[in-house]
């Protein structure tokens, strides 16, 4: 496959996913006027992100990124969310990033400010050694803020994983996971997120993680959205150890929400 016939596929990926989206949110408006349900709370909510950039002349590059998270509130107490996000880009006609991930959670709010949460997830990115990571565990998080304009909670909990390198070694181990999340409204149409992620290996110390997530996210219409985001991750031992430690991604995403 030629490097026009790349661009071309995820091209026409990126413009069905928001017609479908635009068709799919103006006949959710219009089903929610004719049945009058326009107070009543929603329990489910989707958000897409989708990126793309193609140049040509002197440097052929691509790169294409979507991330789909999918919240659902089985009741008062109970609520899931879905996350899958990919990233994929080349230069030259050269492949240089392939990430996949996908994760699944669970929480139960004990009260306004406590709540108790299981995890699992799978990620694939190979230009970062990991040719397969799986985890899963439990864990309980606290908010600290829930103000009109700050809000901020706090994570710790356990992991399982499992993981294949790309130098064909695996390993399994215990990690422990501590994450901090704060939120900054604006207004009603700008926001500024932060999430900062801890993963502890107590398998092997020195094999620590931090991954973080900056976002500000602007509302253009009820529908459309304009993030703009910088994400860090660092494995301090990489595997294979000729891999660099740290692995950034900025990007400028359309967000379509439902």
């Amino acid at each position: 496959m030629n490097m026009k016939q790349i661009t071309n596929k995820f091209f026409i990926v990126l413009m069905s996913v928001v017609l479908i989206s635009a068709i799919t949110g103006t006949s959710m408006a219009q089903e929610e006027a004719t049945t009058q349900e326009t107070t009543q709370e929603k329990n489910w909510e989707d958000s897409a992100e989708l990126s793309y950039v193609q140049t040509g002349g002197n440097t052929d590059i691509l790169t294409f990124s979507g991330n789909n998270l999918v919240k659902y509130k089985f009741s008062e107490n109970w609520k899931g969310s879905w996350k899958v996000g990919l990233l994929y880009g080349k230069t030259d006609g050269v492949k240089n990033a392939e990430r996949y991930n996908s994760d699944l959670r669970m929480d139960y709010n004990v009260s306004d400010v406590l709540y108790y949460y299981a995890k699992g997830g799978w990620l694939k990115d190979e230009f970062a050694g990991i040719r397969r990571r799986l985890y899963l565990g439990p864990g309980a998080g606290y908010n600290l803020l829930t103000g009109d304009r700050n809000f901020l909670s706090v994570e710790a909990g356990l992991n399982y994983a499992k993981e294949k390198y790309t130098d064909n070694t695996d390993e399994n181990f215990m990690e422990g996971r501590f994450q901090g999340k704060y939120e900054y409204v604006f207004n009603k149409k700008t926001k500024f997120d932060q999430d900062i992620e801890y993963l502890h290996n107590f398998k092997d110390s020195g094999k620590f993680r931090i991954n973080t997530l900056t976002g500000l996210t602007t509302r253009l219409t009820d529908m459309f959205s304009l993030k703009v985001s910088y994400e860090m991750n660092f494995q301090n031992e990489p595997n294979p150890d000729t891999l660099k430690k740290t692995d950034t991604t900025f990007s400028v995403a359309l967000v379509v929400n439902f």
